[in-house]
């Protein structure tokens, strides 16, 4: 065979590919790409990518997201320029004090938490996490295993 060019080569392969006939398709893809087809039209618009949502979800979306946004631009300007807020904080103790409590026992448990482990040995700390990474491994190997076992394809 001649030593051929890049070009010649390209031209060549091009030829002797459009010289084969065409693949037929399998008799299934027909009914596998409907059927395709069937189940995207099924899944219901919000577990869709978000420009699959309808319009007016997504003006509302876009609303909220701005509100929320513009609200929380003008709380830290307000907090950082000075302006006094104590009838801002007082308001909002007042209607949300069952949230600033769960938000002090969250406080106090990692108050605890951090005092714990400042006064843990270190030996301790490695110790357990050690004994953590080993239940996981443990619990994916099984997992592992439990799926093998039961979903095994004869």
């Amino acid at each position: 065979m001649n030593k051929m060019t890049p070009e010649e080569l390209e031209k060549f392969i091009h030829q002797n590919l459009r010289s084969l006939p065409p693949r037929r398709a399998p008799r299934s893809l027909e009914s596998r790409v409907m059927a395709a087809l069937e189940h995207r039209a099924a899944i219901a618009w919000y577990h869709q990518s978000w420009a699959y949502w309808p319009a007016g979800v997504r003006a509302a979306f876009l609303a909220a997201a701005t509100a929320v946004s513009g609200a929380a631009v003008t709380a830290f300007y307000l907090l950082s320029t000075g302006v006094d807020t104590s009838v801002l904080t007082g308001e909002f103790a007042n209607r949300f004090s069952g949230v600033l409590r769960i938000g002090s026992i969250f406080t106090g448990a990692s108050d605890f938490l951090s005092l714990v482990i400042r006064n843990a040995p270190p030996f301790w700390l490695y110790g357990g996490a050690a004994f953590v990474v080993a239940m996981y491994v443990t619990f994916f190997g099984l997992g592992a295993a439990a799926y093998r076992t039961l979903y095994r394809n004869n």
